[in-house]
């Protein structure tokens, strides 16, 4: 079977993980006008890599679902709404949908992530120059989710090496690094995670949308056992942190390499938003998501087993040209910017959508506010990433 496949999909056969890696869209770009749903044998499986099919098979959750034991997510952290489906997704999703809605967290957060951010930014302002992903990007996002999961500020450091413990064990797994030390390192910073938050999951500590989550029912019923709790905080630890982290990373970079269009932020900061839905379309945090056949299944031209590895290129979708023309080209001004699928679609669309957009905002618009702010021209930024892409590091310079 994979011997014909190599013949029917013979773009894909020649595929490399570091060419994934390191430049996808080049790959995506040579795959998609013959083979958009193509056999690569360097992942062991399917990668898509149109818009159409990638939002037609997360849609179709009956078809194509997380709910395997292969998922690298579920294989660290255990089940959550993130690696389940159908009625038990629905069940461990419910709980955060009021919590996490537009509303709740603009009440919650708008003052207090605009705090955040202009406090980071007068930390660095003095030096001149800095270092913006893991400098400010990293923590403002670390800082939020703390508070979202009922920790405090004091705390940014110890989330921060949770979420790299967690992040690089699901990384090394979808890489196909199946060593020992690679769960282990996840694992453990799960159950200090874990740990530090039971006081918040019963009732114990404070007020945070992770306790409105964990509250029980009027009747004294909970949806969630506290170990189900604490896998979806996780879920939100890493999501919040890498999804806002690479929003912010990745739309600083654009707008710093295009002087026409910060020129029109900082003159009118309602175009903020379009700005960031054009990085994410460029650059979606999350460049991969992986679902499994559940059947034998046809996507477009693919005759798909069942039990196969799909993965889903959400990097792919955002530079279709059949859906973005002249897909490559920064464009904050196109008409359609928000139909990328950075954050997924259907059931498993991102829950902390609202959230992560409000920290992006408050972020660069305190950001831009640094006289000068230009990319450091002896240190150029590099995008990398295999499932989570963004700048490796992001060097700026600004009048001090």
């Amino acid at each position: 079977m994979n011997r014909i496949r190599l013949g029917a999909f013979p773009l894909g056969a020649a595929v490399t993980l570091e060419q994934l890696d390191s430049d996808p869209h080049t790959v995506h770009h040579r795959l998609r006008p013959t083979e958009p749903a193509s056999w690569l044998p360097c992942v062991e499986g399917w990668l898509i890599t149109s818009h159409a099919l990638a939002s037609t098979a997360m849609r179709d959750a009956d078809a194509f679902t997380v709910d395997d034991p292969r998922f690298t997510t579920a294989r660290v952290i255990g089940p959550s709404m993130l690696s389940l489906d159908g009625e038990a997704h629905d069940r461990h999703r419910a709980p955060f949908t009021g919590p996490f809605r537009a509303a709740s967290v603009t009440e919650r957060f708008a003052d207090s992530a605009t705090s955040r951010a202009r406090g980071l930014v007068a930390a660095l302002a003095p030096h001149g120059r800095g270092e913006l992903r893991r400098g400010f990007a990293g923590p403002m996002a670390a800082a939020i989710v703390s508070a979202a999961l009922g920790m405090g500020g004091d705390e940014v450091d110890d989330v921060l090496r949770w979420y790299d413990a967690i992040v690089g064990s699901v990384t090394a797994l979808s890489a196909g690094r199946t060593g020992g030390s690679v769960l282990a390192e996840g694992t453990v910073a799960f159950e200090a995670l874990r740990e530090r938050l039971q006081p918040v999951i019963s009732g114990q500590r404070g007020d945070s949308l992770l306790a409105a989550a964990a509250r029980t029912s009027p009747d004294g019923a909970r949806a969630l056992a506290d170990d189900e709790i604490a896998s979806n905080a996780a879920v939100l630890l890493f999501g919040g942190i890498e999804t806002t982290e690479g929003m912010i990373a990745s739309a600083a970079l654009e707008l710093l390499s295009h002087a026409g269009e910060l020129d029109r932020v900082r003159a009118d900061p309602a175009a903020l938003d379009a700005v960031i839905d054009e990085s994410l379309r460029l650059e979606p945090a999350a460049a991969v998501i992986d679902r499994y056949a559940t059947r034998d299944v046809r996507l477009g031209d693919a005759d798909i087993a069942a039990g196969e590895l799909v993965r889903i290129s959400l990097s792919g979708a955002g530079r279709d040209p059949a859906v973005f023309p002249d897909p490559d080209a920064y464009d904050p001004s196109r008409p359609n910017p928000r139909r990328h699928l950075a954050f997924a679609q259907g059931p498993h669309v991102c829950v902390g959508i609202h959230l992560a957009r409000l920290e992006a905002r408050a972020a660069l618009t305190e950001l831009l506010a640094l006289p000068g702010l230009r990319l450091d021209p002896e240190r150029p930024p590099e995008v990398r990433g295999l499932v989570f892409r963004k700048p490796v590091a992001l060097h700026a310079l600004w009048e001090s």
